[in-house]
């Protein structure tokens, strides 16, 4: 009782903050060198430049022109407007960048004119270009601001990214600046725009340089690597930095959702500075949730930068004073906002904001922080979060529930709903045991309200599946803590959303897709039957989240394919262990292969496109926008499964491979791990038939299929005869379509007359060649029938 009491009264405590905030918010943009940094302008000074280089990393530009200089701010010129003839070329450092752009623009390197641009920058630009002409003192250059708000407005309505807070951040830093930009106007390429951040460029951090083509269809990354100096032999020394200005350590968090779904929150972040001279501290925020007041740690009102929803919406907190390295700062944040969670009816919410419904430093799946949060819901719904519940009680029209993580956590996140229930342990004799809870709106959507009553559909009752579901994901969480290890997890809680498409797992809280708590029947009324195959895995590859995702992050794009892939390979697994024959788990893999082999509507196989570490940039208008889901699940799952068939032995097993992945997991439990940090754990469990090198390296399969592109085509050709009362089997492989460094093992089988299968062992070949063999059959149980490749699959190939 004194726990609840004091409960009660912290949390009473907190409404009177957050209603105070709200009474007294505070006007944002108010910041004076934010405010003239908005509506900066070219001025009078004006420099002219014959052939002038300027070299920014792998960039370099060839100039000759005027460039008038904006005016100062706090001391620092931060941008010029260039105008006359330009040239830009990189030479990218990685073969996965050149192989990019050959796609993107048929060149691996690039090259481009331009006939005016607007620099912004915080480094030593404005120096080098006064060293480079003399300056000239003249009336306002009006081209020159014409061409600055041409940009501004550009950035603002159309990238919605505020380079003003990113430039601020080092206008008022004592320490100096790194940041370059060229926002570019080529014939070809109107809207060209190279960005070099040291902490890390716009939606490719943590890597620092990032080329862009903003068009009409949208944007398209031409390249994006780090600073080339970190690269040796095309591999990055150090892929896992840390370069943002502060990381969160922990957060308190006070969150109402209203019944029509409005959320209000009392923030309260606690940060360490990263580097020297923090001023500005930028957050990630849901554009539709307005600030109202930020305070530090005394209670001190902090300016704050947030435009509007529809522009530049980008969140960042004034410091009142930079912070040195390893320095902390607490902020306090207090907003609100529609549209974050959307009232569904039927007491169904649909939490749209997953990852910036809170403030947070948007490296998700990357940074692990610890959370303390207190949430109140209207009386009669159930709120269920990552963490571990500490209290819950009514509270007038309210039911407010406490929470808390017992294990530092890379995203936070909650479902709403009005849910019932069951509950399943998870088999077996883990150190500690882990709680699998299902749970199901017991009402029905509006949406699917026109869709009910029909004789076909019968009544639609969504809790009526939740036996299914939980049987699944405890199956699955018994399969994967035997071949993975445990989490640090004691629960997990698997929630019916509204969104009928797709799944998503947080720490302890999987999203699942309201579709798949339809039968069979129901799903194909509604016309989801050609997905057939997705309904038999979501909820296995969701459970594998926890291991994939959120024990083990992954931080920035490069790195994301194992989270993705890691979960479709578990989820194969689900469908070996769990069904009577390998029908669903070999034509799993069979679709698989369809998806990375066949082209697409623009003519691209997804397979040719890029490796798997170039992630979401492998979207882009010329090669189509499903490339991403089409070749990083499904090239990623067929990397960890080739890896396994490759490990596997007759007398083993698959316990090399489940040692492997066993040391993954407790290396890198609640951390990042980078795709280099995967290859050198398999290194530490190398087995003769993966080591085709003999180095107890994998460099070679690695440069095949994780920083490659590559796809052999098999030609197998057998036949039997008996020699002195011995079956002998004669194999003739091919392999083609490949380089002359390329090499793989093959696994061969035998089908016998009775329907048996039989790995025989694995073929090693190298380059355009052919191998030959002849291998005395052991005593069988029937006669043999036909040699097979790829019977499980085994090889990410074509064949015939």
């Amino acid at each position: 009782m004194k726990i609840e009491l004091r409960s009660l009264a912290y949390s009473l405590n907190l409404v009177a903050l957050l209603f105070a905030a709200w009474m007294a918010a505070q006007q944002q943009n108010s910041n004076a060198t934010y405010q003239q940094l908005r509506a900066l302008l070219p001025g009078s000074e004006i420099i002219t430049a014959n052939h002038l280089t300027l070299k920014r990393d792998a960039a370099v530009f060839t100039l000759n022109g005027t460039f008038t200089l904006f005016e100062a701010v706090n001391g620092k010129i931060t941008g010029a407007a260039f105008e006359g003839s330009g040239h830009i070329h990189i030479t990218p450092p990685t073969s996965e960048e050149k192989h990019n752009l050959m796609v993107l623009n048929r060149s691996e390197e690039f090259d481009a004119d331009f006939d005016s641009a607007v620099f912004r920058f915080t480094d030593g630009t404005a120096a080098e270009l006064r060293k480079a002409g003399a300056a000239v003192t003249t009336a306002s250059n009006l081209r020159a601001q014409h061409l600055a708000v041409e940009f501004r407005e550009f950035a603002r309505n159309k990238l919605h990214a505020n380079y003003d807070l990113r430039i601020l951040e080092d206008v008022l830093s004592p320490a100096p600046g790194g940041y370059f930009l060229a926002a570019m106007h080529s014939p070809k390429m109107p809207h060209l725009i190279l960005e070099i951040d040291p902490h890390g460029a716009r939606t490719v951090a943590p890597e620092e340089i990032a080329l862009h083509n903003w068009s009409d269809w949208g944007d398209t990354i031409l390249l994006a690597f780090h600073d080339s100096d970190e690269y040796e032999n095309g591999r990055r020394k150090q892929d896992m930095e840390i370069n943002e200005p502060s990381t969160i350590h922990d957060e308190d968090l006070d969150v109402t959702i209203e019944k029509n779904g409005f959320l209000s929150a009392f923030v309260r972040v606690n940060l360490t500075a990263q580097g020297d001279g923090v001023a500005v501290v930028p957050l990630a925020l849901y554009p539709t949730l307005r600030v109202r007041k930020v305070q530090g740690a005394t209670g001190e009102p902090l300016d704050y930068v947030q435009e509007q929803k529809d522009t530049d919406p980008d969140f960042g907190v004034v410091l009142k004073t930079p912070l040195k390295q390893g320095q902390s700062a607490t902020i306090s944040v207090s907003y609100g906002g529609k549209d974050v969670v959307i009232n569904e009816g039927g007491a169904n919410y649909y939490p749209v904001a997953r990852e910036s419904w809170y403030p947070n430093s948007n490296m998700t799946l990357g940074s692990y922080s610890s959370y303390r949060m207190t949430f109140r819901v209207p009386k009669g719904l159930t709120l269920i979060a990552t963490g571990t519940k500490t209290n819950e009680y009514n509270e007038g029209k309210f039911t407010i529930s406490d929470w808390r993580t017992e294990v530092p956590l890379p995203v936070i996140g909650f479902a709403l709903g009005k849910f019932k229930s069951l509950e399943n342990v998870v088999p077996g004799k883990p150190a500690q045991p882990l709680t699998i809870t299902a749970y199901a709106n017991d009402q029905r959507p509006d949406s699917l309200e026109g869709v009910s009553g029909g004789a076909m559909m019968g009544n639609i009752n969504t809790a009526s599946m939740l036996p299914v579901q939980l049987s699944e994901a405890t199956a699955a969480a018994q399969i994967y803590t035997d071949f993975f290890g445990e989490i640090p997890f004691k629960h997990i809680a698997l929630t019916q959303q509204f969104a009928c498409n797709y799944g998503q797992s947080w720490p302890m809280l999987v999203y699942l897709p309201l579709c798949g708590f339809l039968d069979q029947t129901q799903q194909h009324f509604l016309g989801l039957n050609a997905a057939a195959s997705y309904w038999k895995v979501v909820t296995a590859h969701e459970t594998a989240h926890q291991w994939w995702g959120q024990t083990v992050g992954f931080r920035g794009y490069r790195n994301q394919w194992m989270s993705e892939g890691f979960a479709d390979a578990s989820a194969a697994e689900f469908l070996l262990l769990t069904r009577k024959k390998p029908d669903d788990y070999r034509n799993f893999w069979k679709e698989q292969r369809t998806l990375l082999t066949e082209k697409n509507q623009y003519g691209f196989r997804p397979i040719d496109v890029g490796p798997v570490t170039m992630g979401i940039r492998l979207m882009s208008p010329k090669a189509g926008w499903n490339i991403y889901q089409d070749l990083v699940y499904p090239k990623g799952a067929y990397i960890l499964h080739m890896v396994q068939q490759m490990m596997w032995t007759s007398s083993a097993g698959d316990a090399n491979f489940k040692d492997a992945m066993h040391d993954l997991l407790g290396s890198y439990k609640l951390r990042p791990a980078s795709t280099e940090d995967f290859k050198a754990v398999l290194e530490r469990h190398m087995t003769r038939g993966i080591d085709l090198d003999g180095n107890h390296r994998l460099d070679w399969f690695f440069n095949e299929y994780v920083y490659g592109t590559a796809l052999p085509h098999y030609h197998l050709e057998g036949g039997f005869t008996v020699e002195n009362d011995s079956t002998v089997a004669h194999i003739k492989l091919t392999q083609s379509h490949v380089t002359p460094d390329f090499k793989m093992a093959v696994p061969i089988y035998l089908e016998l007359s009775d329907g048996q299968v039989i790995r025989l062992g694995s073929a090693n070949i190298a380059g355009n060649s052919t191998v030959q063999n002849d291998v005395k059959l052991p005593k069988l149980t029937s006669a043999p029938k036909k040699l097979m490749i790829n019977y499980f699959y085994d090889v990410l190939c074509t064949e015939n």
